[in-house]
């Protein structure tokens, strides 16, 4: 059975350093963020790591894991996804997010389950939306 729950995140930190580009085209960075979720998930400092390419300077995709240690529902234990998302000129990332099969632990332990977000530039609290099987 499909369960969907729903909450917030802000990030705490974002250090973000250039990894390369091609003159006149596409930059590589990589990103480290610590994220607090609230809501379904609640994981007060969690460990993720971006790789982005900036294809113009208002335009970009990126792929990520976050390593979420905490509760989803009640239930205690850790687990990490893989995200991906995109952005375009109007500045919104929008991110599709699923659990890396066999990462959860504690009474998470077999979680599965894929969720989204959509990050406004300027908003301090991003909201997600997360469906999983136990």
């Amino acid at each position: 059975m499909t369960t969907h729950t729903t909450g917030h995140f802000t990030y705490a930190d974002w250090k973000e350093t250039a990894a390369g580009a091609a003159e006149g085209g596409a930059k590589l960075a990589h990103a480290m963020v610590t994220n607090t979720f609230s809501g379904g998930i609640e994981a007060p400092r969690t460990s993720c790591q971006y790789a982005i390419t900036y294809v113009t300077e208002k335009t970009g995709v990126c792929c990520g894991y976050e390593l979420l240690a905490g509760t989803l529902d009640g239930r205690a234990g850790s687990f990490v996804v893989v995200q991906h998302g995109s952005w375009g000129e109007d500045a919104t990332v929008h991110c599709s997010f699923e659990v890396v099969p066999g990462s959860g632990t504690g009474e998470l332990a077999g979680l599965t389950g894929s969720g989204t977000f959509s990050a406004v530039r300027g908003e301090t609290e991003i909201p997600y939306s997360f469906d999983y099987q136990l």
